[in-house]
């Protein structure tokens, strides 16, 4: 799982079929495509390219650029940091463990240096439903005082200071949830070591004849300075292209309703091995595909079934950001479920599940402009709607006769 599948799962909690097939590495879009529904979305090779040269350029000269840029949105009145003095460390290590590791040991030493420094790259880790999500944005900026930043670069313009607003949106869920795992790293850091705790304790106890001492003993290099708190701003930087060019530009996006957000509904997944459990026996997501890796043999019914046997929650706002979201509309649609007119339609009409059950409510035969209330909300609007559609169509047909 990303950080993109996982916003994305943050929105869609009730899903099982995406939480599951996430969670189990299968790759949805070959899935989708063997189903016989590709995915109508997705990002092109020269998007890709031009995306991968815009962020080299943002991050050349150890970052001087992007830390020039976030310093100058913050306004906090903090001091610039100098050319070439952040610090850049090393986070190569083997393995998503190794580098989840390394990450949080470099955010550690960088914290507790007290200065700018600049991640590329790092790698945090989430437990979504029972299951470990490895992460890596972008970049995150740790400043003097102790505090993270999360850097999101993206390719799509910023014309005259502002962004598409759908695609802001997008990136803004997606660094809530690089915000929310460097919330855990930070609560883990965020306290000073023994030593560092008992020497601060030393610093601030009283002095007493007996244990008072000259400024030339050798006592008072036992001070030390109070610890830096480690702790995750809520303003991400957001850097984009400057007007369709290549020059960079940025803005701060407050990421704290989204955060709160995903934090909540991440809580409310199912665990993963709950969803396994509950399958028949033998499933399997497998394509069997021919040596060349490219060709699915297994046949699109088989798929079907298997697909089929996990619950979906869909709703419109997946053809964005989901590869099954066209398979799960077609079955969607083909059950005659309300969830196809979306969430908002799906709430309004209450007990009503299906598209045959709420004509019938609309169009029964005791309704009409004289029936009586039936005590479901949902039933008497349907009922006054379709009174008032066909008082509006007799009028029009009636004026058309004229």
């Amino acid at each position: 799982m990303d950080a993109r599948a996982l916003a994305a799962l943050a929105a869609n909690p009730g899903c099982r079929r995406r939480a599951l097939l996430d969670g189990a590495g299968v790759d949805k879009g070959a899935l989708a495509r063997a189903l016989g529904a590709p995915a109508a979305f997705g990002q092109s090779q020269f998007a890709h390219q031009r995306g991968n040269s815009f962020e080299a350029r943002v991050k050349a000269d150890r970052g001087e650029e992007l830390l020039r840029l976030l310093h100058e949105r913050l306004r906090d009145g903090s001091a610039a940091p100098e050319p070439g003095a952040a610090a850049t460390p090393d986070l190569t290590a083997t393995g998503p463990q190794g580098r989840t590791a390394r990450t949080a040991l470099a955010l550690r030493e960088a914290t507790a240096a007290g200065r700018w420094a600049l991640l590329d790259h790092p790698m945090v880790s989430l437990d979504v439903a029972g299951s470990p999500a490895f992460l890596e944005p972008d970049a995150v900026v740790v400043h003097p005082d102790g505090s993270w930043t999360v850097i999101e670069i993206k390719s799509f313009p910023m014309v005259d200071g502002s962004a598409d607003p759908a695609k802001v949106g997008a990136a803004a869920r997606q660094s809530a949830v690089y915000t929310l795992a460097l919330e855990r790293v930070a609560a883990l850091i965020g306290e000073p070591p023994e030593a560092e705790k008992e020497a601060q304790d030393a610093h601030n106890t009283p002095a007493t004849p007996e244990t008072s001492h000259t400024p030339d003993t050798p006592a008072t290099s036992k001070t030390s300075k109070t610890p830096v708190r480690a702790r995750v701003r809520h303003d991400v930087l957001l850097v984009c292209p400057k007007d369709f060019s290549n020059v960079p530009t940025a803005e701060l996006v407050d990421v704290r309703k989204q955060l709160a957000v995903t934090r909540r509904q991440l809580t409310r997944l199912t665990r993963i091995e709950e969803i396994a459990a509950a399958l028949p026996e033998g499933i399997t997501f497998d394509l069997r595909l021919t040596d060349d890796g490219r060709t699915p043999t297994r046949p699109a019914e088989e798929l079907t079934a298997a697909v089929d046997a996990v619950d979906a929650a869909y709703a419109p706002e997946c053809l964005s950001t989901c590869e099954l979201a066209a398979h799960c509309r077609a079955r969607s649609r083909a059950a005659g479920a309300v969830e196809s007119l979306g969430r908002g339609v799906r709430g309004e009409l209450g007990g009503l599940t299906t598209v045959e059950a709420v004509l019938s409510a609309a169009l029964g035969e005791a309704a009409g402009p004289g029936a009586e209330p039936t005590g479901d909300p949902a039933v008497d609007a349907l009922r006054r709607a379709a009174a008032l559609r066909a008082e509006a169509l007799a009028s029009h047909e009636a004026a058309a006769c004229r």
